[in-house]
């Protein structure tokens, strides 16, 4: 299996807002330091995007779906990848449970950045399963980024 660059920073991202801010952050601290960045997403049977399994007829091999996740991963990460011209971005996708693949590509990394709590995350959680999980089980520190206070899913106490 592929592992990110030794001191690189690896960061998840499943196309939620707080990925975006995740990555951003992870942008800041790489063009610091001169580091890469490797940006992450996982599929599975139920988080495939929608056709990408089977569409008129023809099912798609399980690379194929890969494929089509990296691309996805491509083009939702570029404008913030932009902005960004000095660090060097990679992508990578694969099916398998998120917080193992995150910690796996992460073994030598610098650090390793998620957000709070991806798309499947509720409101109400401090710590989504996936961050949780990555603050358990990574061999390098983890930044997990709060949600911004403007963000529409911010939580408002009072």
């Amino acid at each position: 299996m592929f592992t990110a660059p030794e001191g690189s920073i690896v960061v998840g991202h499943d196309g939620s807002g707080d990925s975006d801010t995740a990555l951003a952050v992870a942008f800041d601290f790489a063009g610091k330091l001169g580091v890469d960045i490797v940006v992450v997403r996982s599929w599975s049977i139920d988080t495939a995007p929608h056709g990408a399994l089977y569409n008129h007829g023809y099912v798609s091999s399980f690379d194929e779906v890969t494929e089509t996740v990296r691309k996805m991963l491509v083009a939702d990460t570029a404008e913030i990848g932009s902005r960004h011209p000095e660090v060097a971005l990679h992508h990578r996708a694969a099916l398998a449970q998120p917080a193992q693949l995150l910690t796996q590509l992460a073994a030598a990394a610098l650090m390793l950045v998620v957000g709070p709590r991806g798309l499947g995350g509720f409101a109400g959680l401090l710590l989504g399963s996936v961050s949780s999980q990555c603050v358990q089980l990574a061999t390098c520190p983890v930044l997990v980024v709060p949600t911004p206070k403007d963000h529409p899913h911010a939580d408002h106490p009072h």
